[in-house]
């Protein structure tokens, strides 16, 4: 798996949450919009609930998801209910033991979030002009060990458990976490059960269900996500999602519905339309953000996009919050990538806050290489001058061998908080190897980070043990003319 996909799976929030179907939040947006006035009519309760509900989202993941440096949001979605610790309905009835067990496994939210890039192993599919027949998936179960380094005062192990199956058209998969208890053994933490059916070639559903254990060791659904989509007419297509959390009673509630439609505008164009509803003060869902995104490609063969994203103002309008321009140029062995972020100022009117220049290449081929500068206003220890400033560079490389190993290493280079003057320095290393078998892969992640003192240590060390097997592909000799 190359890092681009871990670098996919970090910033989109692929993570042992209660909610981990993929949607992200948009808590950086709400905290960002301004504008509320005074009278405190309906709908502007309704809007300070909705900005509340996502300021509260976004400290969970923040006391998760990062150790000391910044993890970047995820673009596509908009689930604002995600948490990746339990859900409050949950949280308010937690012990004391319980909540000391979310203390110490807090530093490791991150890390199992690289873990999970590596659990899961990568087919491999021959292309040939031949006819095939591919071999039907089989089950397999994948067993991944971390354990802290010398980064963590309190050295605590994390058991995930994944599993996959298929059964015709219809697929089960589990993913379960086991952190250490007050005892010093291994207990369950949470379990994640998604179920896919391919109903036809055009429609599919799926439903996602997210398990807890209390102190007492009593299992609990916590949340519930069931996802359609449907592919429409000349290539469109309409998702929709609701999610549901149970109230005191166990009875399940609707708190988040997300519907996604996208559709075609030509042969050389498409738009997508997000709109995300969350309770008001009556308790029924109503908007509480949408998005517009328009992709183009070129006649040179780059894609533009532009993405817009809005909010409720309190008064009955909606406001840009924030506008995301990307431009892709794609030249072979070679892809780059230019992001530009814009939000509304004091004055409301739209300046560029931050900027992302991506290089992807492919030397020789099973050698791969990316880099990833970011450019923002805001730089750590400080104050704004209207200017961009170099803030982050991501490099990645990725090599593979024709058995099939793989070695990748990413090196995340960040300014100083204490000195911003000085310029970038290495603040976290992930080194990755993966070695395929008869029996299955084998993987190991050490994951480096830079503590208060400027010492580069380990954070964690991650082992992971599958029995899937590259899915196997028999090859049909090509009919005589």
């Amino acid at each position: 798996m190359s890092f681009d996909k871990l670098n996919q799976d970090l910033s989109n929030g692929h993570r042992p949450d209660v909610d981990v179907h993929g949607n992200p939040h948009r808590a950086g947006l709400a905290r960002e919009h301004g504008g509320i006035g005074k009278r405190q009519s309906r709908d502007e309760q309704q809007f300070l609930r909705g900005k509340q509900a996502l300021k509260a989202l976004e400290s969970k993941w923040q006391r998760l998801g990062r150790l000391q440096f910044q993890l970047p949001e995820r673009e596509n979605g908009t689930n604002m209910n995600s948490s990746p610790a339990r859900p409050s309905s949950v949280s308010a009835t937690l012990t004391s033991a319980d909540h000391y067990r979310r203390l110490r496994i807090f530093v490791f939210g991150w890390v199992l979030v690289m873990t999970g890039a590596y659990c899961v192993c990568t087919n491999v599919f021959a292309q040939t002009s031949n006819s095939r027949t591919v071999e039907e998936p089989k089950p397999w179960t994948a067993i991944t060990d971390s354990k802290s380094g010398d980064q963590t005062p309190e050295r605590m192990p994390v058991r995930i458990i994944e599993s996959h199956s298929q059964d015709g058209n219809r697929t089960s998969d589990k993913r379960s976490i086991e952190i250490r208890g007050t005892d010093g053994h291994l207990e369950p933490y949470q379990e994640i059960e998604t179920e896919t059916v391919n109903v036809d070639a055009s429609t599919s559903g799926s439903t996602i269900r997210t398990f807890a254990w209390d102190v007492n060791g009593n299992k609990s659904l916590v949340q519930v996500t069931e996802e359609e989509k449907r592919i429409l007419p000349g290539g469109d297509s309409k998702v929709t999602r609701l999610t549901s959390n149970p109230d005191l009673s166990g009875t399940l509630q609707p708190v988040q519905r997300e519907i996604v439609e996208t559709k075609k505008l030509g042969m050389e164009r498409e738009e997508t339309n997000v709109t995300a509803m969350l309770p008001n003060i009556n308790g029924g869902l109503v908007p509480a953000l949408k998005t517009h995104e328009l992709r183009t490609r070129s006649a040179n063969n780059a894609i533009e996009s532009q993405k817009t994203t809005l909010l409720p103002d309190g008064a009955g309008n909606w406001q840009v919050s924030e506008v995301r321009q990307a431009t892709t140029i794609d030249e072979g062995a070679s892809r780059t990538t230019e992001e530009r972020v814009s939000r509304p100022d004091l004055e409301g009117k739209l300046s560029e806050i931050s900027r992302a220049v991506s290089k992807e290449s492919e030397s020789t081929p099973g050698e791969k290489r990316s880099v990833v500068e970011t450019y923002s206003v805001d730089v750590p220890g400080a104050t704004r001058d209207g200017k961009l400033h170099l803030i982050e560079r991501k490099t990645s490389t990725e090599k593979s061998s024709s058995s099939g190993e793989r070695a990748t290493e990413q090196t995340i280079e960040q300014t100083n908080p204490g000195d911003s003057g000085s310029g970038l320095r290495v603040s976290v290393l992930v080194n990755g190897r993966t070695v395929p078998g008869p029996s299955g892969e084998r993987s190991t992640v050490t994951v480096r980070a830079r503590d208060l003192n400027g010492n580069l240590g380990i954070v964690s060390v991650d082992t992971t043990k599958s029995d899937r097997i590259p899915m196997q592909i028999q090859q049909t000799p090509a009919a005589k003319p």
